[in-house]
């Protein structure tokens, strides 16, 4: 499988300096890269975290020697209502929001935990609903303040090693990328890219046939690239990510 490049040489430029950005979902595994990229180019973050580890802590203290500025947020925001409050507060801590990239993940215990039908919606309809609700209110901020912004969803599971896994795999990309289209379609005319990263679906041949990312790195890359000016033509995209640590 190809390797997406995780070089920002060549257009990350200072147009990211005091860009406000909101990252959701971040652990201690999960979103660190994203949120460092985006700092080291002196970015205002509003960062989300449901685990105040001591790890998480040294990170927003490193954060804070090169960022613009930084908020740290500790509240639960795993249901949908939760996460929409969030996302309005959110929206108007800086006037406004220029990228948000929202995480989440599905687990190994998680994954394993699935052996019905009904069980696998309830987990895609748990994991997809605070990123949609997410999704809606930080659009339609950007759209109040006429901001043509980007709002990238990840989802990140473990690498499938069973037919289970793979239609686990399957089932969440596909609703992923119907949720994906649907939010970009519909904010289209008012300039709002709406992109995911979602699992990578094994074809027949045993391999993913097109650039996959394969680590958190790459989609600190990926979501340089989508917010920045040469970014803003691709909406509506779901980019595979293999196997990426949850």
């Amino acid at each position: 499988m190809d390797r997406v490049s995780t070089s920002a040489d060549g257009y990350v430029t200072s147009e990211f300096a005091q860009a406000r950005i909101l990252i959701t979902g971040l652990t201690a595994t999960s979103g660190i890269d994203i949120a460092r990229s985006f700092a080291d180019l002196q970015a205002r973050l509003i960062v989300h975290t449901a685990e105040l580890s001591p790890e998480l802590i040294e990170l927003a203290a490193v954060l804070t020697q090169t960022a613009g500025d930084i908020r740290l947020h500790t509240q639960n925001i795993s249901s949908a209502d939760s996460a929409a409050a969030f996302a309005q507060t959110s929206a108007q801590a800086y006037g406004g929001l220029d990228a948000a990239v929202n995480m989440a993940s599905i687990s190994s215990d998680e994954l394993a935990a699935v052996k019905r039908d009904s069980d696998l919606e309830m987990l895609i309809t748990e994991k997809l609903s605070p990123l949609a609700q997410l999704t809606r209110i930080v659009a339609n901020r950007m759209n109040l303040v006429l901001s043509e912004g980007l709002i990238l969803n990840v989802l990140k599971m473990p690498r499938p090693t069973s037919a289970r896994d793979t239609a686990v795999a399957g089932y969440a990309r596909t609703a992923l990328a119907a949720m994906t289209a649907n939010e970009a379609q519909g904010w289209a005319g008012q300039g709002i890219r709406i992109n995911a990263v979602g699992p990578c679906v094994v074809g027949d041949s045993g391999f993913n046939d097109g650039a996959v990312l394969t680590n958190e790195p790459d989609v600190a890359t990926l979501a340089l690239y989508l917010a920045s000016h040469r970014g803003r033509r691709l909406s509506g995209h779901v980019f595979d990510a293999d196997g990426m640590a949850c």
